[in-house]
């Protein structure tokens, strides 16, 4: 099955065209599931993202927090209302990370922004749908040595 879901994602990789593709984050790695996404996104591509609050950050749980909270100290000088505005909630991370490896500017990134879904959890029309993982995403070591989206979220102050 596994074998199957990759055909399937590898297939997506090299043919453009609309399809609608379904991406499980659960113990995937944030920056290698965005830049797989990212590819998916720029070929004509719709990605949807599911359970974006188990996708994980690798490196040591505190320095993650901590510099996430460093970086939402960044504010106006003349006045916070103005931006930047930064995300607490894993689904809005994810898809700030994804629009990272985007060529945001360019018509065809912001086309393909428009083309991607992040999600809490698996929303009911996508329940029955066939989800995808990336194998070169999934997490080598044991879940210690990560962090969730959710769990970060949670400590910069999100509540669900």
């Amino acid at each position: 099955m596994a074998k199957q879901q990759q055909a399937q994602v590898n297939s997506a990789e090299k043919k453009p065209g609309q399809q609608n593709i379904i991406v499980d984050g659960t113990n995937q790695i944030a920056g290698r599931l965005c830049s797989h996404v990212a590819k998916l996104l720029i070929n004509g591509n719709r990605v949807s993202i599911v359970n974006s609050e188990n996708i994980m950050l690798s490196g040591n749980r505190h320095a993650i927090i901590e510099e996430y909270r460093k970086y939402l100290e960044i504010s106006s000088i003349t006045n916070p209302k103005f931006g930047p505005f930064h995300p607490r909630r894993p689904d809005t991370m994810i898809s700030k990370m994804v629009r990272g490896m985007l060529p945001k500017n360019k018509p065809s990134g912001k086309t393909a922004l428009k083309r991607l879904r992040a999600y809490l959890g698996v929303p009911n029309e996508l329940k029955s749908k066939i989800t995808t993982q990336f194998e070169d995403a999934k997490i080598k070591k044991s879940a210690p040595y990560y962090t969730s989206l959710g769990d970060l979220g949670r400590m910069v102050g999100w509540h669900e």
